[in-house]
């Protein structure tokens, strides 16, 4: 009951096939008709669904509002901003028919919303007295991807895009900042229990269009990095293009500061990829569509099994009752932990009549255990509770340890081999960049000594963090 190799491909010879075996037997997603494209299953939108309501709560504590944008933009708007158009331009879909005719004006199909957006600023930003004006909205973007990879690169996600204009540099900063600290790496950290490096991007690798892009890094399994959110600062190159502008306090007439910020479906591969097994899937208890599952293992446990959900949905669990007795117990069971359930209760016949039940606890190692039923409700709420720490500890221990430190850019190149290396910054430079891109590694982040962001790329003393990504 305990292998499902003849299921999963091994993590340790064949990581990319492991992951894509995960998200097909646990039925997260198929394949959408459309090369690229991705059909999320009830369970995968379970777990998005999850992380939407926890993202949408802290974005609206910061005082954004949500709205809502046409998914098809005139192409010239995308031209009005050229570094912007440049950085996308090999990604875009482009609409040049429709109705039985072309168009006068082609139309891209929304890859992002700067551009959008930024026309409807202009329009509704009239004085200082608008500002802050702070947007949101929930979407699906496309973006014409060669390598797609179910939940982590797809023609077609999901996604959350932030758009706020300012009064100040300033402001704009500071406003971008506490969304990835206190929005994504919160969402990150305490529901995804995914540790994560808060980091500035350099500027080979920074988003078209910014002066500044912050990002928040997760390792995977195999040593890999993983991009999970990003927030942008946007100067004033997009108020200039789509003339953002305000009248001061002093009757001046000046240019917003703007950013951008998004998180995508790609949370869901970065769980999967921190913290999946050989069995399959665990999911973190407080993204987890169902957090326990009761097993019924005979007809004359099922009413038993059906009071012990209830229980547990009564102390606010989220529950799923399993008394499908026609089939064999081995196979529910396996399945129950390929999807990575963090409890399942089992209640056969002899845990009856002994008063008991046995509970599986799937984020630990030998987590199988007999708990009398007077204890169970206790017991499985404690459990939940301690699992949501233990993943976190135990990711974020195998970080720590797969990061080291080097000074040279050919050490650099050897410890990205099996997991990330740090460096200086002033060691490795432009001129690095370029050699470590010649073997496939990228610089992730740049950090303070401290662990904090920083405001530019030549602070003295910058700690470059680089590794292979997804």
């Amino acid at each position: 009951m305990k292998t499902t190799r003849s299921v999963l491909a091994d993590q340790a010879t064949d990581f990319p096939r492991w992951f894509q075996d995960v998200i097909t037997k646990a039925e997260l997603a198929d394949n959408g008709p459309v090369r690229g494209t991705m059909v999320v299953r009830p369970y995968g939108y379970g777990i998005w669904e999850l992380l939407q309501e926890a993202m949408n709560r802290r974005i609206k504590a910061t005082g954004a509002e949500n709205a809502y944008f046409p998914l098809l933009i005139p192409e010239s708007y995308l031209r009005r901003e050229a570094e912007h158009v440049a950085g996308f331009s090999p990604e875009l879909a482009v609409v040049t028919h429709a109705g039985g005719k072309e168009l006068e004006e082609p139309a891209v199909v929304r890859p992002t919303s700067e551009t959008m957006i930024g026309e409807y600023m202009a329009k509704w930003v009239q004085s200082y007295r608008d500002l802050p004006l702070l947007l949101n909205q929930w979407a699906n973007v496309v973006r014409w991807e060669l390598r797609p990879r179910l939940f982590l690169r797809t023609t077609e996600f999901l996604w959350q895009e932030g758009h706020t204009a300012h009064a100040t540099e300033e402001d704009a900063r500071a406003y971008a900042t506490r969304i990835l600290t206190e929005v994504y790496r919160d969402v990150m950290v305490n529901l995804l229990a995914i540790p994560v490096l808060a980091g500035r991007k350099t500027r080979r690798e920074r988003f078209a269009g910014a002066i500044n892009t912050m990002t928040l890094e997760a390792m995977t399994g195999d040593g890999k990095a993983l991009q999970l959110g990003t927030a942008h600062e946007l100067g004033q190159n997009f108020s200039r293009a789509f003339d953002i502008g305000y009248l001061s306090r002093e009757g001046r007439r000046e240019l917003a500061w703007t950013t951008s910020w998004g998180s995508t479906t790609r949370l869901v591969g970065g769980m999967i990829m921190v913290h999946g097994d050989n069995a399959g899937l665990r999911v973190p208890p407080a993204v987890a569509p169902v957090q326990v599952v009761v097993l019924a293992v005979k007809d004359e446990t099922i009413s038993a099994a059906r009071a012990i959900a209830t229980d547990l949905e009564a102390a606010g669990l989220r529950v799923t009752l399993d008394d499908r007795v026609d089939q064999p117990f081995g196979r529910r069971a396996v399945n129950w932990e390929l999807k990575g359930v963090p409890i399942r209760i089992e209640l056969g016949p002899r845990d009856l009549a002994a008063n008991a039940a046995t509970v599986v606890r799937r984020l630990r190692a030998n987590g199988k255990s007999t708990v009398g039923l007077a204890d169970l409700v206790s017991t499985v709420t404690r459990a939940i509770d301690d699992d949501q720490v233990h993943l976190l500890a135990e990711a974020s221990a195998r970080q720590a340890e797969r990061i080291t430190p080097v000074t040279t850019v050919d050490d650099a190149v050897e410890a990205a081999s099996s997991g990330w290396a740090s460096l200086p910054y002033a060691t490795l430079g432009e001129e690095g960049e370029d050699r470590l891109g010649e073997s496939g590694i990228t610089v992730r982040c740049l950090q303070r000594p401290d662990g904090s962001l920083p405001i530019g790329d030549n602070e003295p003393d910058l700690i470059a963090y680089v590794a292979r990504s997804y």
